[in-house]
Order: C-alpha cells, then sequence, then structure tokens
C-alpha cells in the first residue's frame, strides 16, 4: 500500500529529472549556440586557408568581380553575387609556390616582420620584469608616481603616443630605421604593468624566508621572483607578439620609404594587382601567430591563473 510518504519521494525524484533535463537541454542549447558563434569567427580564417589553395582562375572567376575597376581606375558596381566556396575545385599549390620561391618581395617583408617583432617582444619582457621586481620590492612616492604614470601611459592608445614618439626619434636620428620601431616598443608598459601585478601575488613569506637564509636581492630575483614569473613572462610575450605583428601605425609613419615596410602593411595593398596572391600571403603571414597561441595557450592560463607558486 502507498503511504503519503512513498508518494512525496516519487514525487521529488521526478521533479529532480525534470530539473536535470531542463538542465541538460540548456546546457545543449548553450553549446549549439556558442559553436554557431565559433564557426562564424573561425570563418574568415578556414575561407583564407582553403582559397590560398585554389588556381588563379578559380579565384577570379568566384571573387573577380570585387576586386574589378573600370576604365577611370574607380571601383565598378557588382552586378553578380559573389560566391564564397570553401573547397577549391582542385587543390593547387601554384599561389604559394609563386609565393615562396618566385616573389622575393613577400619573403622580404615577412621576415622583415620578425626582424621587427621578434627582439620587440624579447627585450621588452626582460626590461618589464627588471622594473617590475624593483616595483614589487620598493616602497615609497616615487614608486607610486611612477607606477601611476605607466598606468596612464598604457591606458593611451598608441595613436595618441606616435606623435610624440616620432618627434622622439627625429631628434634622435633614427627615423626611416628599425630603432624607431624598436624603442618605444622595448619599454612599452603593458608588460611592466602586467608583470608587476603578478609578483605582488608572490607570498612575502618566500621573500622573508629567502633573505633569512642569506639571500641578496639579486638572489631573490633570480631564484624566486624570475622563475615564478615565467608564465606571466611567456603569456605577456604572445600577446606583446601578436599586438605589434599587426602593427601598421608605427611603419606608416617611422618609415619613409614604402620598400621598409612590413608585410602588416604590404597585405592591404596585395589585393590591388594580385588577387590569388592574397589569399596565400595571408594565410602564411598568421601562420606564425596561430602556431604561437596554440602552443602558448596553456601558458596564456598558467599565467592568469598562478598565483605565487600556489595554483588556483
Amino acid at each position: 500500500m502507498t503511504t503519503k510518504a512513498d508518494k512525496y519521494i516519487k514525487k521529488a525524484r521526478k521533479l529532480r529529472r525534470l530539473k536535470r533535463g531542463k538542465e541538460k537541454l540548456k546546457i545543449a542549447i548553450i553549446t549549439l549556440l556558442l559553436a554557431f558563434v565559433a564557426c562564424i569567427f573561425l570563418s574568415p580564417i578556414v575561407l583564407t586557408m582553403t582559397n590560398s589553395l585554389m588556381s588563379q582562375s578559380e579565384i577570379k572567376a568566384n571573387y573577380g568581380q570585387v576586386f574589378s575597376t573600370d576604365a577611370n581606375g574607380g571601383k565598378t558596381y557588382i552586378s553578380k553575387q559573389v560566391e564564397l566556396k570553401f573547397i577549391p575545385d582542385m587543390v593547387s599549390v601554384s599561389q604559394y609556390y609563386t609565393v615562396l620561391f618566385k616573389s622575393a618581395d613577400y619573403l622580404y617583408k615577412f621576415w622583415k616582420s620578425v626582424i621587427l617583432v621578434v627582439p620587440i617582444v624579447i627585450f621588452q619582457i626582460l626590461v618589464a620584469v627588471a622594473a617590475s621586481y624593483g616595483f614589487y620590492r620598493f616602497s615609497g612616492k616615487l614608486k607610486t608616481i611612477i607606477f601611476f604614470t605607466y598606468i596612464i601611459l598604457m591606458l593611451m592608445p598608441y595613436q595618441v603616443t606616435l606623435v610624440p614618439n616620432y618627434l622622439v626619434a627625429k631628434g634622435l636620428g633614427i627615423i626611416d630605421t628599425n630603432w624607431a620601431i624598436w624603442l618605444p616598443g622595448i619599454f612599452s608598459p603593458f608588460s611592466v604593468y602586467l608583470i608587476t601585478k603578478y609578483m605582488k601575488r608572490i607570498p612575502v613569506s618566500l621573500i622573508e624566508a629567502a633573505e633569512i637564509d642569506g639571500c641578496n636581492d639579486y638572489q631573490v630575483f633570480s631564484k624566486i621572483c624570475f622563475p615564478l614569473s615565467k608564465g606571466c613572462m611567456i603569456s605577456c610575450g604572445i600577446l606583446v607578439f601578436i599586438d605589434y605583428w599587426n602593427m601598421v601605425e608605427q611603419p606608416v609613419i617611422m618609415y619613409k620609404d614604402e620598400a621598409d615596410y612590413p608585410l602588416s602593411v604590404f597585405l592591404s595593398k596585395i589585393n590591388e594587382g594580385e588577387i590569388g596572391l592574397a589569399f596565400a600571403v595571408a594565410t602564411i603571414y598568421m601562420f606564425l601567430p596561430l602556431l604561437i597561441f596554440l602552443y602558448g595557450e596553456d601558458y596564456l592560463v598558467e599565467g592568469i591563473s598562478y598565483q605565487g607558486g600556489v595554483k588556483g
């Protein structure tokens, strides 16, 4: 015979099942929604990669009208719908062959980007970790004022400081040289701010224990602060690399000769006469930051969640 208590138990179980079902349905809907949004954001990258494997004639047939011009050099009205194709009719590597072997301009500008960005990343992190240790270890009004100045400079868009940087570079006589790009990048306040905030998570007890054991400031820095900040340093390096890899304003202002522009600037001019090569060059150009991001994804997470020797 069913008692009232059994009825309540069955009802409670039914409600729990309904609640679990609603939660699963909610998770499924959110997952599908996020997958749809992810596909939208990834579609330009996939489109660029797959279209780089098309032949020149197929690319012109699909997108030629987008880049076509009239007799006066102006853009023409597109009366035919452009066809976006993710799968080429026939896979061809002719675009990559032209970029890598037949045309030296693209490779030159690619390596120009590498030469500009890599020193900025390396030396900005080295300068930032040394400055961050000073902000972490020492106190006083002067330190507070300097760090507050760093924050103000970091919050300003680069376009605001571009004119002062140009005037300083002109005064130093380094306009139209790599130093005009390197120096503002190396002493950027971005990494200083992040690594300083990260170092402040290091427990003071570790520093005090090291000082009791007889460690001086250099030993505290080299044996405690520097090793514990490696995750944050790698995270900053990835973010700085992606930021400067895509720079446009700095080379345009600091270089007089367009031949010295990196590939980030040159990409906008490729499609003026060589539509097919634009996809191949864009794929090559974004391959390196994608590779670095995928390799350093764990370091990005660790740099945020790691807190002075204790994982959060």
